[in-house]
């Protein structure tokens, strides 16, 4: 089992991608660790293609999760299964408020919290931003990808 889970910040791809990690034996690859170079400077395409290349070559079963339509093509040529999860802007904007901390991201639940307010501003502009990390790259990600997909509106 080879899974890509994409979608909006707070849609539930941690929480599903930890599941089927658990439940499947999968490695686990959140790819806000292979975007950034620094905090706010993503790194280049190239250089997180190959760290995602060693994830693969080091791991027969996985799943990865992002908000990256652009990592997420590049590993699914090695996938058996797309998720798309989108469960609308209300559903995001609440499991983000009751997010628990991410120590792989931030170095306190304090910090993280602090940033909670330009998430939540980032998540309302999902479906009118234009890139990699939009809605619309979700969808064109998921309309072009002819192996096996699920769209998931609803998220419990």
């Amino acid at each position: 089992m080879r899974v890509v889970i994409v979608g909006n910040p707070g849609a539930g791809k941690s929480t599903l991608a930890q599941r089927l990690a658990a439940e499947h034996g999968l490695a686990h690859l959140d790819l806000d660790t292979v975007a950034w170079a620094e905090p706010a400077v993503r790194a280049p395409l190239e250089v997180s293609c190959a760290q995602l290349d060693a994830f693969f070559a080091e791991h027969d079963a996985w799943v990865l999760e992002g908000c990256y339509a652009d990592l997420a093509q590049h590993a699914l040529t090695r996938c058996t299964e797309l998720v798309f999860l989108d469960p609308g802007l209300d559903a995001c904007l609440a499991h983000n408020a009751a997010r628990p901390w991410e120590p792989h991201k931030y170095p306190s639940q304090e910090a993280q919290d602090a940033n909670l307010a330009m998430l939540q501003d980032w998540v309302r502009s999902y479906y009118e931003r234009d890139d990699t990390l939009s809605h619309r790259a979700h969808q064109a990600l998921f309309d072009g990808f002819a192996g096996s997909k699920r769209r998931v509106t609803r998220v419990d």
